[in-house]
């Protein structure tokens, strides 16, 4: 039997990719109901209760707690298919152009998208997070169809950039972005129940997920992780690994620019929660925007450096 050829490595990691999309996908719409049935339970218990069963009774079976706890089964098993395989697409990818992928958007997309997954998947079997799904799901959807819409084929890179520091540089920013996906999905949960429950209106659908509180905290301890996986990507190795493939450390560059800048927001967001106690939505705001710049910094950034003539070393990111 023949080996696989390059061409059929990457055949099959394109294959992984897309299946990944549309299982995270179903598993996204799964969740959704799961949210749904949960909401819809708790508004037909509230109605039996006023006296009026009867109207209850109908379409009760499918609106109860067992069957979203159903839905929440069957989402979390498509999830972990989904994240089995993006690292599968990612795996192949790297077989393919016989290297580590993370040489372009696409292949920095794939393997944080993977990264951000098993990150969550693990947190749900050890402190049962699985209220994060839908925010975690539809970030993680985003930064694929993101990456997607930069696909490269695979290949060699510049020799001069295919160096020990590379890799240590953007595999420190993908464990980061991971950590970022959830801290992001948790501030973004955290708005939501927060304000419900100023409104006092807890029931049905919020009742599913903790406290604000703890919400809150998930969301500091993820970015917590993420900010030195991030400063040590960005700032220390990125500048050694500039100097080994450039010949400066630091040029003010639009990648390094933003990516300071993100540096700089969550660097605010964890001054302000340990100095001046800023916890809540004050702090949520902060991490999102944070995590904003971080999207603006892959994405945006490097699309804006080619349409608007804007001279950046690294375009070969795209």
């Amino acid at each position: 039997e023949e080996p696989m050829t390059l061409e059929q490595y990457g055949e099959f990691s394109n294959y992984a990719a897309g299946s990944a999309l549309v299982v995270l996908f179903i598993a996204f719409v799964v969740h959704l109901a799961e949210w749904y049935v949960a909401h819809r339970s708790e508004a037909l218990v509230s109605v039996a209760a006023g006296g009026v069963a009867d109207q209850a009774s109908e379409g009760s079976d499918l609106a109860t707690p067992n069957a979203a706890d159903r839905l929440e089964a069957v989402g979390f098993s498509l999830t972990v298919l989904g994240t089995l395989l993006v690292t599968l697409a990612a795996i192949l990818r790297g077989l393919a152009s016989q290297r580590v992928p993370l040489g372009n958007m696409y292949e920095f997309g794939l393997s944080g998208a993977a990264v951000a997954l098993i990150v969550y998947v693990v947190m749900v079997k050890l402190s049962g997070v699985q209220w994060l799904s839908v925010p975690v799901l539809a970030i993680v959807l985003l930064v694929l169809g993101l990456s997607i819409s930069t696909y490269v084929p695979a290949g060699p890179l510049v020799p001069s950039l295919n160096t020990f520091w590379k890799y240590i540089h953007v595999t420190s920013i993908i464990f980061a972005a991971g950590f970022f996906i959830v801290g992001a999905a948790a501030s973004a949960l955290y708005l939501f129940k927060n304000r419900a429950e100023q409104k006092g209106m807890e029931s049905g659908l919020l009742s599913r997920f903790p406290a604000s509180g703890k919400i809150d905290q998930i969301s500091f301890i993820a970015i917590g992780i993420g900010f030195p996986l991030w400063t040590f990507g960005t700032l220390i190795t990125g500048p050694i690994w500039a100097h080994y493939a450039w010949g400066r450390y630091w040029a003010w560059d639009p990648k390094e620019v933003w990516a300071l800048v993100t540096w700089i927001v969550y660097a605010g967001y964890l001054h302000a929660r340990v100095t001046a106690g800023w916890k809540g939505r004050r702090a949520a705001w902060i991490g999102l925007v944070g995590f904003g710049t971080f999207l603006f910094s892959y994405y945006i950034v490097n699309l804006l450096a080619s349409q608007i003539g804007i001279i950046s070393m690294h375009t070969y990111a795209k």
